[in-house]
């Protein structure tokens, strides 16, 4: 009797990876080149260079597509907060979301899908969803070693703490639409830091001259 011998996948099969990844990589950049109402599936897999079947064999519509990929980054990665010092790690955390929002895709997609939210309750709870879960790891970490290490107050509290802190970069981005500049991130590292009840950070006092 003889055996057949079975095949390899081939095709999309092999290719999966690849194909995910490019067509991830199509919708950001046509999400931000059209908006979300003007995004089609045709324009994202021409863009990526794949038929429309392969994105459909992934995402059965655009709004499915736009949803993986908008959950997807918000939990990408960010360096480790833990400098030993709350300004230490606001200022971290700030540079770190203005070096991402500062991308030009990031910064033309974030307003259209925070107008797309107020029409689309899909879009609405899912970036409520994924941004306040990101907000609230990141965040209450944050606030919760300052407390430990005795910079913050005890009774500070962790959703108004956390509110103060990611606030400022979503409005200066996505409503007062002005750039993220280094100087703005420092006056804003002092500002939240104050506003969250943290101790001023006194200049050093000068050593006094030894007499002779």
């Amino acid at each position: 009797m003889t055996t057949e011998k079975r095949r390899a996948p081939a095709g999309a099969a092999v290719l999966r990876g690849e194909i995910t990844t490019a067509i991830r990589r199509a919708l950001m950049q046509e999400l931000a080149a059209v908006g979300y109402g003007r995004l089609s599936i045709e324009a994202v897999a021409r863009r990526a260079g794949v038929s429309k079947t392969a994105v459909y064999r992934r995402w059965s519509s655009k709004l499915d597509l736009v949803l993986d990929v908008v959950a997807a980054a918000a939990h990408g990665k960010l360096p480790a907060l833990d400098t030993g010092t709350l300004r230490g790690d606001l200022a971290l955390l700030f540079q770190a979301v203005a070096h991402a929002l500062r991308h030009p895709v990031a910064s033309q997609i974030i307003p259209d899908l925070l107008a797309e939210a107020a029409r689309n309750p899909s879009i609405d709870a899912t970036l409520r969803q994924v941004l306040h879960a990101r907000q609230q790891e990141i965040g209450g970490r944050l606030v919760r070693r300052a407390v430990e290490r005795g910079e913050l107050p005890a009774d500070t509290e962790p959703d108004a703490a956390i509110d103060l802190i990611v606030g400022p970069l979503y409005w200066r981005l996505a409503i007062a639409r002005l750039p993220l500049t280094d100087r703005y991130l420092d006056n804003l590292v002092e500002s939240v830091a104050a506003g969250l009840g943290a101790e001023s950070v006194l200049p050093r006092p000068r050593t006094a001259p030894m007499s002779g």
